[in-house]
Protein backbone atom coordinates (compact mmCIF):
# COMPACT_ATOMS: atom_id res chain seq x y z
CA UNK A 1 0.00 0.00 0.00
CA UNK A 2 1.33 3.62 -0.95
CA UNK A 3 1.40 5.62 1.76
CA UNK A 4 1.30 9.86 0.47
CA UNK A 5 1.28 12.11 3.08
CA UNK A 6 0.55 15.54 1.42
CA UNK A 7 0.29 19.09 2.03
CA UNK A 8 3.97 19.82 3.22
CA UNK A 9 6.64 22.30 3.17
CA UNK A 10 8.73 22.31 5.96
CA UNK A 11 11.99 20.31 5.35
CA UNK A 12 12.58 19.46 8.89
CA UNK A 13 8.99 18.16 9.36
CA UNK A 14 9.31 16.41 5.97
CA UNK A 15 13.00 14.89 6.90
CA UNK A 16 10.76 13.24 10.19
CA UNK A 17 7.69 12.27 8.43
CA UNK A 18 10.07 10.48 5.65
CA UNK A 19 11.63 8.94 8.74
CA UNK A 20 8.40 6.68 9.58
CA UNK A 21 8.52 5.05 5.34
CA UNK A 22 6.50 6.98 3.66
CA UNK A 23 6.54 6.16 -0.06
CA UNK A 24 4.99 9.97 -1.02
CA UNK A 25 5.69 13.45 0.02
CA UNK A 26 2.99 15.83 -1.40
CA UNK A 27 3.74 19.13 -1.92
CA UNK A 28 0.64 21.83 -2.91
CA UNK A 29 1.32 24.46 -5.61
CA UNK A 30 -2.22 26.28 -5.37
CA UNK A 31 -1.29 29.79 -4.54
CA UNK A 32 -4.96 29.58 -2.92
CA UNK A 33 -4.21 26.63 -0.32
CA UNK A 34 -3.30 27.32 3.34
CA UNK A 35 -0.58 24.64 2.79
CA UNK A 36 0.94 26.42 -0.96
CA UNK A 37 4.48 26.02 -0.65
CA UNK A 38 5.22 29.04 -3.39
CA UNK A 39 5.45 31.56 -2.14
CA UNK A 40 8.80 34.34 -0.42
CA UNK A 41 7.81 33.15 3.01
CA UNK A 42 8.27 29.90 2.97
CA UNK A 43 9.29 28.43 -0.61
CA UNK A 44 11.75 25.72 -0.21
CA UNK A 45 15.48 25.75 -1.52
CA UNK A 46 15.83 23.45 -4.23
CA UNK A 47 19.10 22.02 -2.88
CA UNK A 48 16.62 21.09 0.77
CA UNK A 49 13.93 19.39 -1.10
CA UNK A 50 15.67 18.18 -4.32
CA UNK A 51 17.02 15.22 -2.66
CA UNK A 52 19.02 12.80 -5.40
CA UNK A 53 19.19 10.13 -2.97
CA UNK A 54 15.56 10.70 -0.94
CA UNK A 55 13.21 7.67 0.09
CA UNK A 56 10.42 8.65 -0.72
CA UNK A 57 8.70 10.15 -4.42
CA UNK A 58 8.16 13.66 -4.46
CA UNK A 59 4.13 14.72 -5.73
CA UNK A 60 3.06 18.37 -6.94
CA UNK A 61 -0.32 19.04 -6.83
CA UNK A 62 -1.77 21.53 -9.25
CA UNK A 63 -4.67 23.07 -9.65
CA UNK A 64 -5.32 24.43 -13.10
CA UNK A 65 -1.80 25.60 -13.85
CA UNK A 66 -0.01 26.45 -16.89
CA UNK A 67 2.29 24.08 -18.80
CA UNK A 68 5.14 25.92 -17.95
CA UNK A 69 4.24 26.65 -13.93
CA UNK A 70 4.18 22.71 -13.72
CA UNK A 71 7.57 22.43 -16.29
CA UNK A 72 8.76 24.64 -13.77
CA UNK A 73 8.30 23.02 -10.40
CA UNK A 74 9.14 19.52 -12.11
CA UNK A 75 12.74 21.19 -12.19
CA UNK A 76 13.02 23.20 -9.02
CA UNK A 77 11.63 20.49 -6.71
CA UNK A 78 12.52 17.26 -8.53
CA UNK A 79 8.88 16.43 -8.70
CA UNK A 80 7.97 12.56 -9.60
CA UNK A 81 4.46 12.75 -10.23
CA UNK A 82 2.49 15.71 -11.20
CA UNK A 83 -1.54 15.24 -9.05
CA UNK A 84 -4.14 17.52 -11.11
CA UNK A 85 -6.77 18.71 -8.84
CA UNK A 86 -8.65 20.59 -11.51
CA UNK A 87 -10.74 21.01 -14.65
CA UNK A 88 -7.30 19.40 -16.61
CA UNK A 89 -8.62 17.77 -19.51
CA UNK A 90 -7.29 14.58 -20.73
CA UNK A 91 -5.51 16.68 -23.67
CA UNK A 92 -3.62 18.08 -21.27
CA UNK A 93 -2.67 15.01 -19.44
CA UNK A 94 -1.41 13.36 -22.67
CA UNK A 95 0.62 16.23 -23.83
CA UNK A 96 2.22 16.13 -20.15
CA UNK A 97 2.56 12.42 -20.89
CA UNK A 98 4.24 13.12 -23.95
CA UNK A 99 7.05 14.73 -21.66
CA UNK A 100 7.38 11.52 -19.93
CA UNK A 101 5.53 12.88 -16.56
CA UNK A 102 3.82 10.49 -14.59
CA UNK A 103 0.37 11.68 -13.29
CA UNK A 104 -2.38 11.36 -10.72
CA UNK A 105 -5.76 12.59 -11.70
CA UNK A 106 -8.00 13.70 -8.47
CA UNK A 107 -11.89 13.20 -8.76
CA UNK A 108 -13.88 14.25 -6.90
CA UNK A 109 -16.54 11.86 -5.33
CA UNK A 110 -20.06 12.36 -3.80
CA UNK A 111 -22.17 9.88 -6.19
CA UNK A 112 -21.70 6.83 -8.39
CA UNK A 113 -22.19 8.89 -11.06
CA UNK A 114 -19.35 10.65 -10.58
CA UNK A 115 -17.12 7.59 -11.12
CA UNK A 116 -17.45 8.11 -15.02
CA UNK A 117 -15.31 10.92 -15.31
CA UNK A 118 -12.07 8.28 -15.07
CA UNK A 119 -13.21 6.97 -18.29
CA UNK A 120 -12.28 9.55 -20.35
CA UNK A 121 -8.81 9.83 -18.55
CA UNK A 122 -8.32 6.27 -18.54
CA UNK A 123 -5.74 6.41 -20.52
CA UNK A 124 -3.30 9.31 -20.32
CA UNK A 125 -2.66 8.90 -15.98
CA UNK A 126 -1.32 6.41 -13.92
CA UNK A 127 -3.60 6.80 -10.92
CA UNK A 128 -6.59 8.56 -10.05
CA UNK A 129 -6.90 9.62 -6.38
CA UNK A 130 -10.41 9.84 -4.99
CA UNK A 131 -11.28 12.46 -2.99
CA UNK A 132 -14.99 14.16 -1.39
CA UNK A 133 -16.65 16.32 -3.53
CA UNK A 134 -16.97 19.75 -2.12
CA UNK A 135 -17.69 23.28 -3.41
CA UNK A 136 -13.83 24.07 -4.09
CA UNK A 137 -11.00 22.90 -5.06
CA UNK A 138 -8.63 20.46 -2.56
CA UNK A 139 -9.69 18.61 0.38
CA UNK A 140 -12.66 19.11 2.41
CA UNK A 141 -11.09 16.77 5.14
CA UNK A 142 -14.28 14.56 4.99
CA UNK A 143 -15.14 11.32 4.43
CA UNK A 144 -17.53 10.30 1.27
CA UNK A 145 -18.88 6.92 1.04
CA UNK A 146 -16.51 4.52 0.29
CA UNK A 147 -18.73 1.57 -0.82
CA UNK A 148 -19.33 4.10 -4.26
CA UNK A 149 -15.76 2.35 -5.16
CA UNK A 150 -17.09 -0.97 -5.44
CA UNK A 151 -18.71 0.34 -9.18
CA UNK A 152 -15.04 1.58 -10.02
CA UNK A 153 -14.40 -1.25 -12.83
CA UNK A 154 -11.71 0.86 -14.23
CA UNK A 155 -7.99 -0.59 -15.06
CA UNK A 156 -6.22 2.25 -13.38
CA UNK A 157 -4.96 1.83 -9.88
CA UNK A 158 -6.40 4.70 -7.51
CA UNK A 159 -5.78 6.32 -4.04
CA UNK A 160 -8.48 6.84 -1.21
CA UNK A 161 -8.36 10.34 0.01
CA UNK A 162 -10.51 12.34 1.86
CA UNK A 163 -11.23 12.81 5.62
CA UNK A 164 -8.48 10.19 6.41
CA UNK A 165 -7.55 10.33 10.06
CA UNK A 166 -5.85 8.29 13.07
CA UNK A 167 -9.35 6.61 13.68
CA UNK A 168 -9.77 5.51 10.00
CA UNK A 169 -7.54 2.18 10.36
CA UNK A 170 -10.78 -0.03 10.42
CA UNK A 171 -12.68 1.56 7.53
CA UNK A 172 -9.42 1.60 5.43
CA UNK A 173 -8.87 -2.44 5.96
CA UNK A 174 -12.35 -2.81 4.45
CA UNK A 175 -12.13 -0.97 1.22
CA UNK A 176 -11.17 -4.33 -0.90
CA UNK A 177 -11.39 -2.70 -3.86
CA UNK A 178 -8.15 -4.84 -6.85
CA UNK A 179 -7.03 -1.31 -7.92
CA UNK A 180 -6.90 0.19 -4.62
CA UNK A 181 -3.24 1.15 -3.97
CA UNK A 182 -2.68 3.31 -1.44
CA UNK A 183 -3.90 6.08 0.87
CA UNK A 184 -3.41 9.95 0.84
CA UNK A 185 -3.09 11.57 4.49
CA UNK A 186 -3.43 15.14 5.18
CA UNK A 187 -5.24 17.28 7.54
CA UNK A 188 -6.50 14.91 9.98
CA UNK A 189 -2.70 14.41 11.05
CA UNK A 190 -1.73 18.27 11.89
CA UNK A 191 -0.94 20.22 14.43
CA UNK A 192 -1.64 23.31 11.74
CA UNK A 193 -1.90 23.53 8.12
CA UNK A 194 0.96 22.20 6.26
CA UNK A 195 2.75 21.13 9.77
CA UNK A 196 2.13 17.07 10.51
CA UNK A 197 2.21 15.37 13.80
CA UNK A 198 4.51 13.01 13.88
CA UNK A 199 3.31 10.85 16.78
CA UNK A 200 -0.13 10.96 15.31
CA UNK A 201 1.20 9.33 11.84
CA UNK A 202 3.52 6.65 13.62
CA UNK A 203 0.63 5.38 15.78
CA UNK A 204 -1.71 5.16 12.81
CA UNK A 205 0.99 3.36 10.28
CA UNK A 206 1.75 1.19 12.95
CA UNK A 207 -1.81 0.31 13.45
CA UNK A 208 -2.27 -0.07 9.75
CA UNK A 209 0.80 -2.24 9.70
CA UNK A 210 -0.98 -4.37 12.75
CA UNK A 211 -4.42 -4.63 10.78
CA UNK A 212 -2.93 -5.34 7.37
CA UNK A 213 -0.91 -8.81 8.61
CA UNK A 214 -3.52 -9.43 10.73
CA UNK A 215 -5.76 -9.76 7.75
CA UNK A 216 -3.37 -11.76 5.68
CA UNK A 217 -2.90 -13.79 8.56
CA UNK A 218 -6.86 -14.36 8.31
CA UNK A 219 -7.03 -14.88 4.75
CA UNK A 220 -4.43 -17.50 4.64
CA UNK A 221 -5.79 -19.95 7.39
CA UNK A 222 -8.95 -19.19 5.53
Amino acid sequence: MIIKVCGMRDTQNIQEVAALGVDWIGLIFYPKSPRAIENEECRMKNEELNMKNSSFKKVGVFVNATFEEMMEAVAVYGLDYLQLHGDESPERCFSLQKRGISLIKAISIATIEDLEKTKTYEEYVDYFLFDTKCKHYGGSGKTFDWSILSAYKGNTPFLLSGGIHPGSVEAIRNVSHPQCAGIDLNSGFETEPALKDIEKLKFFLSQLSNNVRLAKRKAINN
